[in-house]
């Protein structure tokens, strides 16, 4: 009894090691984690790839861009900046301008209709509410080649056309239902015991939402402005539909003039100005992104 008492088992045997059953899940699950970040490593370089190429291609003499398709370049040439800057009917910083100022009036649009128009969906009990609310979530899924004939034969007969009021106009309108949908889910989430405190000390709507209401929404604004933006500031066809005149050109038909269908494209060019189009967009994601993370994050927009 003392002998069978006595007697090691087999856990405790010698030279058995315990914890051999513990390292090899262990040791997969190092490689799965390893096998994923090479895939997510790969994929990441074949999405930036082309990014790369127009960075590089920037930088080569045009006869070169299209036979070297490799982001090494053999030679560089910085001459495309200057080049690409002054080549224009206006320097580029003019279209640059033009961009900027059609963005801010689309911004400062989007912010205050949006805003007001969120707030009366989300707070304001009126007849037709949820009707309204409805049909405006519906024109999320008109395509804006349905409208753009009737918008174009309205501002083409109150003389806006070469004009930037036609693209900006309409912002302070609310015709942007996706940021109206997304600022109704962020004041829903906000308590209703706050507009009715602001009520008992006798304040109505307007001072409601403008000292309660909008400060919290500050997530949102910022999902609103960062959208609208990156939106606008890459518009291609609004800005080719009502902009004729090449001084009143924004950045996308600025970009579009150094390619000549009948001649030669100055492509060096075209790709130096893409890549300073493209500073302002990665500033702007750079800065407001954890806004627009937040933004989303606290809507309920998955």
């Amino acid at each position: 009894m003392t002998d069978l008492q006595s007697r090691p088992t087999s856990a405790e045997a010698p030279g058995t090691d315990a914890a051999a059953p513990t390292r090899r899940p262990r040791r997969n699950h190092l490689v799965r984690r390893g096998v994923r970040h090479a895939i997510m490593i790969i994929a990441s370089i074949v999405m930036i790839y082309p990014l790369l190429w127009m960075v590089v291609s920037s930088l080569r003499p045009n006869d070169e861009i299209f036979r070297n398709p490799s982001i090494f370049p053999i030679s560089l040439d910085f001459s495309n900046y200057a080049r690409g800057w002054e080549s224009l009917a206006q320097p580029f910083s003019h279209y640059l301008m033009n961009s900027t100022l059609l963005v801010l009036g689309c911004v400062i649009g989007n912010l205050i209709a949006c805003s007001l128009t969120a707030y009366a969906f989300a707070r304001l009990k009126f007849w037709g509410r949820n009707i309204a609310f409805a049909v405006m979530l519906m024109t999320l899924m008109l395509p804006i080649h349905v409208v753009i004939v009737p918008q174009y034969i309205m501002f083409s007969q109150t003389g806006w056309v070469n004009t930037m009021l036609p693209l900006i106009l309409p912002k302070f309108l609310a015709t942007d239902a996706f940021f109206v949908f997304l600022m109704v889910q962020f004041i829903r989430g906000i308590p209703r015991e706050l507009d009715e405190a602001a009520r008992i000390d006798g304040a109505g709507h307007f001072r409601t939402f403008f000292q309660v209401i909008l400060p919290l929404m500050l997530p949102a604004l910022a999902t609103t402005t960062i959208f609208t933006f990156m939106w606008m500031w890459n518009d291609f066809f609004g800005s080719l539909i009502y902009l004729t005149t090449p001084d009143n050109f924004t950045v996308p038909l600025a970009l579009k003039s150094f390619l000549d269908t009948q001649g030669s494209s100055d492509w060096g060019a075209m790709f130096a100005m893409s890549v300073v189009s493209l500073i302002p967009l990665f500033l702007v994601f750079l800065f407001g992104q954890r806004f627009l993370v937040k933004g989303f994050a606290t809507t309920g927009i998955k």
